[in-house]
């Protein structure tokens, strides 16, 4: 397999990675669950995966790699919904194992869930990629738990914020001081999670790094090239 296969085939893993886990935790995120005395929304389970692969797509492939990717996925997350929603519209059989009630409870999310999170979504993936590349600017491209965790600590405060304020504090659904600790605590245990994957983004990294060999340094200098043209 010569050089483009092998960067295009882990750009693809990386996008298909990332595309599945980010419409995943938006179709699942209308749930509620409680740890001890925190709640949260069960979307949270996939975005760990979500952080590693932003990640990676902009070491390897720059700013443009990670814009065009969250530009597609936020197209095929209302694509996601269009359907859903002329699938709830349509009756279930007698015989179907999933009534029409059931079918709609789960995947009928609001307009204001949707709206929020889309949005949340794409700000904070836009957000991300410019405090990665100014921290990687900063260390001299050293120190990839610095730009890695440090872009994640601050794009997640959009996330959180704008999903929370959008789909539930602003239709009335929770109250002002429910508002804040809910955000407070979906925002800590998406910190946690940041800090606690360093090990696997350097893992993940080195495996790609294995994978192109001596090329894999000249594709993060050319995502650099690029970033910094494109800027």
């Amino acid at each position: 397999m010569n050089l483009n296969a092998r960067k295009d085939l882990v750009y693809l893993v990386l996008a298909g990675v990332f595309v599945c886990n980010a419409v995943l935790a938006e179709l699942i995120g209308g749930k509620l669950f409680q740890v001890g005395p925190w709640v949260m929304s069960i979307g949270v389970l996939p975005w760990p995966v979500v952080f590693i692969t932003t990640d990676l797509i902009n070491e390897y492939f720059g700013r443009g790699g990670v814009r065009r990717l969250t530009f597609i996925t936020v197209g095929l997350i209302l694509y996601a919904f269009t359907v859903l929603f002329a699938a709830i519209r349509v009756p279930a059989a007698g015989i179907s194992p999933v009534q029409d009630g059931p079918f709609a409870a789960v995947f009928g999310q609001s307009l204001w869930i949707i709206a929020g999170s889309v949005t949340a979504f794409a700000l904070s993936q836009l957000v991300d990629v410019v405090v990665f590349w100014l921290l990687r600017d900063r260390t001299g491209g050293r120190h990839l738990w610095l730009r890695a965790t440090g872009s994640t600590m601050v794009s997640q405060v959009i996330d959180t914020v704008v999903v929370l304020g959008i789909a539930f504090w602003l239709p009335g659904k929770i109250t002002g001081r429910d508002f804040w600790g809910l955000a407070l605590t979906s925002y800590s245990y998406k910190l946690l999670l940041a800090l606690g994957l360093t090990p696997l983004i350097y893992a993940a990294h080195a495996a790609i790094d294995r994978y192109l060999g001596r090329e894999a340094q000249g594709l993060i200098e050319e995502a650099a090239r690029e970033s910094h043209h494109g800027a």
